[in-house]
């Protein structure tokens, strides 16, 4: 506990001050008293009507929904609330009793920003429950306060069995709504009606872990900042089950390792998963040091199935083991053996549609991880959170990211940078007559859409072969076939990539190469480049036929930009080829690794 003390008591000090970090708002001062209903960056009041009016998408009615909620989820009061448990300081746990008598001062039930989402109040409610377990010792929390938080809980948990997100909006935010209600009513098991939505609750998580992850573990929203989201939620909610002593079955907990398994395998190398699909920097409970969230959940993973392969790839980790798992969790995390064997081996996930070309060994300088994308666009006929990626890769080398996918970075509030950073063309692949994969239909809608499939497998000790194949690229005048074969020979340290084109009349080829934030590109010669990461060389051959540039934080068209989080962008360079072709072609493309 020691090791984490100091950070949490200096950032549980900011809140006492009603200073919090807010996306790219960082140590933002939220005045005297916090308003619960501002969105602090727009710098306006989002309306106070009844909830069902507020169009929470509309930038002019609301702002940016997300700066109004994000504090709201109260996931702040967590980390006051095992401040207090560290230190016994009362100021933490008054600081939560005064921010909820404000919050229910100013947000009447039903009115606002509020009360407008079903998962935001799910959110909500597992922080409330968390928190004032971790106060409730604390003479600063007067026994008149239960009550007064027990009609408000009820209120909500009413609202969320009362709109429960259905039919093709049922993606993460059912997940997040029923594992709210679930632990709600656990916690709070006195409420009139807390028994029938527990069972209601119970029942949709036991539906949506299949529902919504594939057999392989991936979410089917194609996101893995949504795969870590849902993974947290029913996490969190199988320990709670656990607990009351109603555990969920065998085959719930099997999937939840397997979601694990998942996250696991793109770790494997020692680098961070890549940023396919949407992400909104969504979590639950804030128990860790966020910045290393992934790890710190595999590292409860490793934990709660005793898996020695996970923990090797999480070292110094634990914090958030603790936190849910208790002393004698964490005990048994320490004693918990990690696993030697840190040969990187190549791993399909074909219910997803990812794969792991991969070889070396973990956190080495040789080691080296491709991931390959021939999935879904996303769930759903919406596929709300997918972006236009098929048979993109991303590329670590020793751990240290080269080529990536550039991110999210917004959803409501600038629409041009929505779409860019969803598109064909902000990833690596091949975009054809600069149109996307899919019909964009709205910032959260994909109409007709490419095919996308494996066409070959083949994995081998130091790497070995992927294919696969779009079929129909939907926004074309002309169908096109795109197939892409990408080798990785570790042993002689190279990448080949060859995407093979054919469809009928006259196109434009444009494959667009993106790296990381850090790296520094210099073309060598007409279509050579070279780039050093951690110590490596590695150059980048396009095909001849290619003419190429380098364009490094453009606007005008958006180029050359990655996002690490909400509202967080930097500049970064993205190689653009172009070329034309008639019927059929093939473009190579060579990547080689020296030291």
């Amino acid at each position: 506990m020691e090791q984490w003390k100091g950070a949490l008591l200096a950032r549980a000090e900011g809140l006492v001050r009603n200073r919090m970090d807010l996306f790219d708002l960082e140590d933002l001062d939220l005045g005297e008293q916090i308003d619960w209903n501002y969105e602090y960056k727009a710098g306006k009041k989002a309306p106070m009507w009844h909830a069902t009016r507020i169009d929470y998408r509309s930038y002019g009615q609301t702002g940016d929904c997300k700066f109004v909620w994000e504090p709201n989820r109260h996931q702040h009061w967590v980390v006051l609330g095992r401040a207090y448990r560290l230190s016994g300081d009362d100021r933490f746990a008054a600081t939560v009793r005064n921010q909820l008598d404000s919050w229910i001062e100013q947000c009447p039930y039903g009115r606002g920003m509020n009360w407008r989402s079903p998962l935001e109040l799910a959110i909500r409610l597992i922080n409330w429950a968390w928190a004032w377990e971790l106060i409730r010792p604390s003479e600063a929390i007067p026994r008149t306060e239960w009550p007064r938080l027990l009609g408000v809980a009820r209120c909500h948990l009413r609202e969320i069995a009362r709109k429960y997100s259905r039919y093709s909006s049922a993606n993460n935010h059912l997940v997040g709504e029923a594992a709210g209600s679930f632990i709600a009513s656990s916690y709070f098991h006195a409420l009139k009606g807390a028994s029938a939505w527990r069972r209601q609750s119970r029942d949709i998580l036991l539906r949506e872990i299949f529902t919504q992850t594939h057999a392989d573990g991936g979410n089917r929203e194609q996101a893995m900042g949504y795969h870590l989201f849902t993974l947290e939620l029913f996490l969190l909610a199988g320990l709670t089950a656990r607990r009351l002593g109603e555990d969920f079955p065998p085959e719930y907990w099997e999937r939840l390792e397997q979601m694990f398994a998942f996250l696991a395998g793109f770790m494997e190398d020692g680098g961070p998963p890549p940023m396919f699909g949407d992400s909104d920097d969504g979590y639950v409970l804030d128990l860790d040091d966020r910045r290393n969230r992934p790890a710190e959940l595999l590292a409860v993973g490793a934990a709660l199935f005793k898996r020695s392969d996970f923990k090797a790839l999480v070292p110094g980790c634990g914090e958030r083991v603790f936190w849910l798992l208790g002393s004698e969790g964490y005990e048994c995390y320490r004693r918990l053996p990690v696993s030697d064997d840190s040969t990187l081996r190549s791993r399909a996930f074909p219910d997803s549609g990812y794969y792991l070309l991969q070889s070396g060994q973990r956190s080495g300088s040789d080691a080296v991880s491709l991931s390959f994308d021939c999935g879904p666009l996303g769930f759903g006929p919406l596929a709300a959170h997918g972006h236009a990626d098929l048979l993109s890769f991303t590329l670590k080398i020793g751990g240290v990211e080269v080529m990536v996918d550039p991110g999210t970075y917004d959803y409501f509030t600038y629409p041009r940078w929505r779409d860019y950073f969803r598109s064909t063309r902000a990833h690596n692949t091949v975009e054809i007559d600069h149109q996307n994969q899919a019909e964009m239909l709205g910032p959260f809608l994909w109409g007709r859409r490419a095919d996308g499939r494996c066409l070959l497998w083949k994995p081998e000790n130091d790497g070995g072969m992927v294919v696969g194949q779009s079929q129909g690229n939907t926004s074309s005048a002309e169908a096109v076939t795109h197939r892409r074969t990408v080798v990785l020979r570790g042993a002689r340290k190279e990448i080949s990539i060859q995407d093979d084109l054919s469809g009928q009349g006259t196109h434009t080829a444009a494959l667009h190469l993106h790296f990381a934030e850090h790296c520094n590109l210099r073309r060598i010669s007409g279509h050579l480049f070279e780039v050093h990461v951690g110590g490596a060389e590695v150059q980048i051959e396009i095909d001849p036929r290619f003419t190429a540039s380098l364009i490094r934080g453009g606007e005008e068209p958006i180029f050359g930009w990655v996002a690490r989080g909400y509202h967080q962008k930097a500049p970064a360079l993205t190689l653009c080829a172009l070329a034309d072709w008639q019927h059929q072609a093939t473009f190579h493309t060579m990547i080689t690794i020296g030291v």
